[in-house]
């Protein structure tokens, strides 16, 4: 009887999981070491480029920016392409992130900071990333049913 009543519930569940939307979370792209808040590099700048053309094709409601230059500038190509405004968010806070792109209820980008990044993933029902280094960017974490897959945008 329980494994009977387990099947049901997972089989009530299943509309909702296929129907999730996902999550998009990265990191902004190139800066200098050691400034507080620098612009991105050349590389970032053309990296957040790519990231744009990446988003070809796929749906995209909201991008959620930590109010800092570089996640700004991060999103910048995505948005003016998309006619999104970017809203930003307090990046000390991870559940209040993951639940606005949780309520949603589309496909949203968050970019945040190499603290901040494994934490949301995580929250957003996905595998912990390692910890990212200074030098880590460009990497795109679709998270979605439970499961994180990453891409990385070169620049």
């Amino acid at each position: 009887m329980r494994n009977l009543m387990l099947a049901f519930a997972c089989f009530l569940a299943a509309p909702a999981l296929a129907k999730e939307p996902p999550v998009y979370v990265t990191r902004h792209h190139d800066t200098p070491a050691g400034e507080r808040d620098p612009d991105l590099l050349p590389q970032g700048t053309a990296r957040a480029a790519k990231l744009a053309k990446w988003f070809k094709g796929r749906k995209l409601k909201a991008i959620y920016v930590s109010d800092f230059k570089r996640t700004r500038q991060t999103a910048a190509p995505l948005a003016a392409e998309r006619g999104i405004t970017v809203e930003t968010y307090d990046p000390r806070d991870t559940p209040a992130i993951v639940a606005r792109a949780r309520a949603a209820k589309a496909p949203v980008l968050i970019v945040g900071h190499s603290n901040t990044v494994p934490d949301i993933v995580q929250q957003l029902g996905g595998e912990r990333p390692a910890e990212l280094k200074h030098e880590d960017f460009g990497d795109v974490w679709t998270v979605r049913r439970g499961k994180a897959e990453r891409i990385r945008i070169s620049p």
